[in-house]
C-alpha cells in the first residue's frame, strides 16, 4: 500500500498515488496490481485471523498487503488479497462455524474460572495454615486481592502459585498494612511510602503475632 505520490508502474507507466496498492520487487521494480498479475483479487482487511486463514487457504492466488509506518519506522501488515469466490466461501463457512467457536471459548472460560477458583481456595488455606487465628473471611479477602488477575500483585507470581511461604507472607503483610494500621492515613498526610512503612512496622508484627496463635 503506497504511502506517497509520484510512483509509476515500471511496466505500463500508470501513476501510482498515495493509498493505492502496488507491488515492489527487486527484479521488476514498482508495478500496479494488473501488471503484477493480481487483477481480480479482492482486499481483505486485517483484524480477523480466523477469516483470513480460511480465505487464504481457499484461494488459489493470494498476496499479503503491507504499508510502511513512518511513526513506527517499520512495515505493518494491513491485510491480504484473495480471490473473491474464496472470500465469499470463507465468510459462509466462518458464519456456520461461529457457534462452535463460541462454544469452545465458553468451555475455555469455564475451565479457566474453575482453575482460578481452585487456586484461590488453596491460597486461602495456605494463609490459614500459616496464620491459624486469622479470620477465614479476611483470609479469603487477602487471597482475592493478592491473586486478582492482571493486577501484578504477589498472588500472580510464580512463587505464589507454588504456595511458597514467603509469597503468602508478603500478601498477608500488604493486607494488614492497609487494613489494620495507620499506613493509609500517613500517606494521606503526605508521607512517602518509605517514610510511612517504618512507622507501622510494629503494628503489622502485632497483628501477625496474634494471627499465628491458633
Amino acid at each position: 500500500m503506497s504511502h506517497r505520490d509520484a510512483d509509476r508502474c515500471s511496466k505500463c507507466g500508470i501513476e501510482i498515488s498515495k493509498g493505492m496498492f502496488l507491488q515492489v520487487a527487486r527484479e521488476t521494480g514498482v508495478r500496479c496490481l494488473e501488471c503484477a498479475g493480481l487483477r481480480g483479487l479482492v482486499f481483505l482487511l486485517a483484524g480477523d485471523a480466523a477469516l483470513t486463514r480460511r480465505a487464504v487457504a481457499l484461494s488459489a492466488r493470494s498476496a499479503t498487503v503491507i504499508k510502511f509506518s513512518r511513526a513506527r519506522r517499520r512495515h505493518e501488515r494491513k491485510g491480504v488479497f484473495v480471490e473473491e469466490a474464496a472470500l465469499e466461501t470463507a465468510k459462509k463457512e466462518y458464519v456456520k462455524d461461529s457457534e462452535r467457536r463460541e462454544a469452545t471459548r465458553a468451555r475455555r472460560r469455564t475451565r479457566a474460572e474453575k482453575i482460578e477458583q481452585a487456586y484461590l481456595v488453596r491460597f486461602t488455606e495456605k494463609i490459614l495454615d500459616l496464620f491459624p487465628a486469622c479470620p477465614r473471611e479476611e483470609a479469603q479477602v487477602i487471597a482475592q486481592r493478592a491473586c486478582e488477575k492482571h493486577s501484578g500483585r504477589v498472588g500472580r507470581s510464580r512463587e505464589a502459585k507454588q504456595l511458597a511461604g514467603k509469597a503468602i507472607l508478603l500478601a498477608v503483610r500488604a493486607y494488614v498494612r492497609h487494613g489494620h494500621t495507620r499506613y493509609d492515613n500517613f500517606l494521606a498526610q503526605g508521607l512517602e511510602p518509605s517514610e510511612a512503612r517504618p512507622r507501622v512496622a510494629g503494628e503489622i508484627e502485632a497483628v501477625l503475632a496474634r494471627w499465628k496463635k491458633g
